[in-house]
């Protein structure tokens, strides 16, 4: 059965229960919809096909750094989006950019991870979402009702799972930090972070994650 976390709680992905071979990790998301009344019956329904989240990967080394951005910009390095889904070492997969969401019960975008082959040098995987041009489209995190991030093992079991409902807190933050997998010890574990950016792009997290 799933652990169902709270924000900043952490929990072991264990090997001995759960086939770590290949994990998916799942996000979806859920626009509000449009206050009802007279303009809603106008300009009514949902804004779902407006908004554009894009699920993004870090992969960190032992000091949370990005070693490798790509010969091409971003492409080809160790950011895994939907510009460059594949990581060089084979070992995380984007799915592919969803750009509506919210459309059933299935995750909106996944990545994958191969836990067990991920290269030694990579300590942590560093999971956010993006709206896309949200400064420029007044989008942002508080007008979506609800989000999620979850872990699947390989056999299809899920794991955890980490929900987040729209507050003000999120108020004009257009990219959110989901949750991360590092390394301990002899295993892995999944931390829910949910904390919001009020930037739109992953140039801005990618700058705090280079090396001096």
């Amino acid at each position: 059965m799933a652990i169902n976390l709270t924000k900043g709680q952490t929990i072991d992905l264990r090997k001995d229960t759960n086939d770590l071979d290949q994990i998916t990790i799942g996000l979806g998301w859920k626009v509000r919809e449009k206050k009802k009344g007279f303009l809603g019956g106008i300009f009514g329904g949902k804004d779902e096909a407006e908004f554009d989240l894009d699920a993004i990967a870090f992969l960190l080394d032992e000091n949370g750094k990005l070693q490798d951005r790509g010969a091409d910009k971003l492409v080809g390095g160790d950011i895994v989006f939907f510009n460059s889904r594949k990581h060089p070492s084979g070992t995380v997969i984007h799915s592919g950019d969803n750009r509506v969401g919210g459309t059933g019960a299935n995750d909106d975008e996944q990545i994958i991870v191969k836990l067990n082959s991920m290269p030694a040098k990579y300590h942590r995987i560093l999971f956010l979402v993006c709206i896309y041009q949200g400064i420029k489209q007044g989008q942002h995190f508080g007008q979506v009702e609800s989000a999620y991030i979850r872990a699947v093992d390989g056999k299809g079991k899920e794991m955890a799972r980490f929900s987040l409902s729209s507050e003000s807190a999120y108020e004009g933050k257009c990219t959110m930090v989901f949750g991360e997998v590092y390394r301990r010890t002899d295993g892995w574990k999944f931390r829910a972070i949910g904390d919001a950016h009020p930037y739109d792009s992953l140039v801005h997290l990618l700058k705090e994650h280079l090396p001096q």
